[in-house]
């Protein structure tokens, strides 16, 4: 059995101070996948991102916690609050999906270099099938330790190139739920 694991869908990550982003549709491209989802039926599982990181968007009780309207959950999904990259890490959400029969994971989320990489490298190692919904994700740019600024979508580009294969097969909303 499939379900769609949701990753840090949050209000933090629309805040112009975290600098300029890749795919600007991600969200509704998300809220798509979500939509389907709930539409099949198909288990959806929420994950927020609790930071423990002093004045971090992230923590709890700050605006930037909260999770976008769009992705907040339905009563009866499951809900994972995660305090660092890895849904999996200090969390039961591997009780969760093992408890339901979950076999194969789709994943969108925030941000495809962090949270998202981890989560899905930890999924394929645990023994899930993973898909990985490449235009319901986004990242930022990024700063290289000499300096250099490496734009968002080459960011994104290069993490899907590392996760494709080994880790996930990697797809587009539209191909996701023409398979489901």
């Amino acid at each position: 059995m499939s379900a769609l694991l949701l990753v840090d869908f949050q209000e933090a990550f629309h805040d112009p101070g975290m600098g300029p982003r890749n795919n600007p549709q991600a969200e509704a491209n998300a809220a798509q996948l979500l939509a389907g989802f709930r539409a099949a039926g198909k288990p959806v599982i929420h994950v927020r991102h609790d930071s423990i990181e002093p004045g971090s968007r992230l923590a709890p009780g700050a605006p930037g916690n909260a999770v976008m309207d769009f992705a907040a959950p339905l009563p009866g999904e499951a809900f994972v609050v995660k305090s660092v990259n890895s849904a999996f890490i200090g969390t039961t959400l591997k009780a969760v999906l093992r408890e339901v029969g979950i076999h194969d994971l789709v994943i969108a989320g925030i941000t495809t270099d962090h949270c998202v990489s981890t989560t899905t490298r930890m999924a394929a190692n645990l023994g899930f099938s993973v898909t990985l919904a490449a235009d319901a994700c986004f990242t930022f740019d990024r700063t290289a330790p000499d300096g250099t600024v490496i734009p968002a979508q080459t960011v994104h580009d290069v993490e899907l190139a590392i996760l494709s294969g080994e880790f996930a097969d990697i797809r587009s909303v539209d191909q996701i739920l023409g398979a489901y």
